[in-house]
């Protein structure tokens, strides 16, 4: 059985392993990060760390809306960062038992940033793979962004 915290982006539902989130926040200014990849708006600074905010309607090709107040920070974990993810909203934290979890390629084939699908009565939760959600050059372009920041 996974625990996940469910992320809103318009109709679409992704879902993130539990484990890697630290916590929820409501959006605050995002600063501009030059030369970092199209998917990162820029970074927020939060408790005097500086973390790269990702837009995920990018990756998941939604329309690009200006942020909210309304909208929610996700900071979570991978094996080389702490990122903020934005979400229109954040709808709760479920339980699903592998059975449950389709795996992506049998559904949305060419989705490598997603680990599968859970499908239910109303509609479908994507499960995210954080640690693809970069390719290695965004990876790269990314690093290299928040060097030239740390050195201004």
């Amino acid at each position: 059985m996974g625990s996940y915290i469910v992320l809103c982006l318009e109709d679409m539902r992704v879902a993130l392993p539990l484990p890697c989130i630290e916590r929820t926040a409501r959006a605050v200014q995002v600063i501009r990060l030059p030369a970092a990849p199209e998917i990162v708006l820029g970074v927020v600074n939060v408790e005097g760390r500086v973390i790269p905010v990702f837009n995920m309607r990018r990756r998941f090709h939604l329309p690009d809306r200006e942020m909210a107040l309304t909208d929610q920070l996700v900071i979570a974990h991978t094996r080389q960062r702490t990122v903020a993810l934005i979400a229109d909203t954040v709808s709760g934290i479920f339980e699903y038992a592998e059975p449950d979890i389709a795996g992506a390629e049998t559904i949305l084939p060419g989705l490598e940033y997603l680990d599968g699908v859970v499908k239910l009565s109303d509609g479908l939760i994507l499960i995210h793979n954080l640690e693809r959600f970069l390719s290695l050059e965004e990876v790269e372009s990314l690093d290299r962004a928040m060097a030239a920041s740390e050195g201004a």
